[in-house]
């Protein structure tokens, strides 16, 4: 390969101005110019191949390669060490709840708070998060996917016998705002089925995928099926995967008596940030209830307002 020096010669390389012998210097023209023509040289060096018989290539050695590492999807969140802060015992009714059709929080006297994951059950995300919230006798509410229960039923049949509350979140997830009645009708009757053959409960609550759900729709399904519409107050965009620690920060800063608070135990990264949150949350004085206890202690105080990306 020709010296780039020489393709520049006497416009490139300027001379001492003193009468010693000295090293050709670079002009700051011919600096920027070297620059870039040995930029496209190592360039091409780098993805050329030697010929048969070529020796002017060196081969590159492996070991002093970039190292490349892959993905650690194995990653658990530690155990905690020593005794964690726990939710009281609450005998509370989980009927009795206001007429309203739509809720995104409860006007309460103490602070109480709803915590709620949706589009499980996970075969491996749901039960670390059930032994978090066991751990914290803290009882949560998950609005599952009727075609995940189908897949694992024995998941969903452990979130029942451990005293959770069961929502129904549809079967396959669509956007029922752009369906006609009958489609959601038959999206929201599947997902009851498939919870009332895995466990042997029926959903007590309704969430919209995406938080999208038309005003009459709301209305005929608190009619027909006697479901309230769910929606929240507190949403930590988790779905977006922000990092553990940024979902912990959201849901502390924001959350008030009252508060229905939104997450997905679809993710392994909002399961690593529990610890972290819900022991945060019983420290300032919260205690969790489902969903159902929570409407059973008010009335409704904000409609719930449709959201994205959930």
């Amino acid at each position: 390969m020709k010296n780039p020096l020489q393709t520049f010669g006497f416009q490139v390389l300027t001379s001492s101005k003193t009468g010693e012998p000295a090293l050709p210097r670079l002009s700051r023209r011919g600096f920027i110019a070297l620059s870039a023509s040995l930029g496209s040289s190592c360039s091409m060096i780098s993805s050329a191949k030697p010929d048969a018989g070529a020796d002017d290539l060196a081969t590159v050695d492996p070991a002093s390669a970039p190292a490349r590492t892959t993905a650690n999807t194995t990653y658990r969140t530690p155990k905690v060490q020593g005794p964690v802060p726990r939710n009281p015992d609450l005998n509370l009714p989980s009927s009795g709840a206001s007429s309203g059709i739509t809720f995104s929080r409860v006007s309460v006297a103490q602070p109480y708070i709803a915590i709620t994951f949706d589009d499980g059950p996970h075969p491996k995300n749901t039960p670390r998060l059930l032994d978090m919230l066991r751990e914290r006798n803290i009882k949560a509410t998950f609005y599952v996917i009727g075609r995940n229960v189908d897949l694992y039923p024995n998941v969903l049949r452990r979130t029942v016998s451990e005293g959770h509350e069961i929502g129904n979140h549809t079967y396959n997830h669509p956007i029922l705002s752009k369906l006609g009645d009958s489609t959601v009708r038959d999206e929201l009757t599947k997902c009851r089925d498939a919870v009332a053959r895995a466990a042997g409960v029926k959903p007590r609550t309704l969430r919209p995928p995406y938080g999208a759900l038309l005003q009459r729709q709301r209305e005929w399904i608190h009619r027909e099926l006697e479901y309230p519409t769910i929606m929240w107050s507190v949403d930590p965009l988790d779905w977006k995967r922000p990092g553990a620690s940024v979902v912990t920060s959201r849901i502390l800063s924001n959350t008030t008596p009252g508060a229905i608070v939104l997450a997905h135990d679809l993710h392994a990264s909002t399961v690593d940030a529990m610890p972290a949150t819900l022991d945060g949350l019983l420290r300032k004085g919260f205690k969790f209830v489902t969903v159902s206890q929570l409407l059973a202690m008010g009335s409704q105080t904000a409609p719930g307002q449709v959201a994205s990306g959930q």
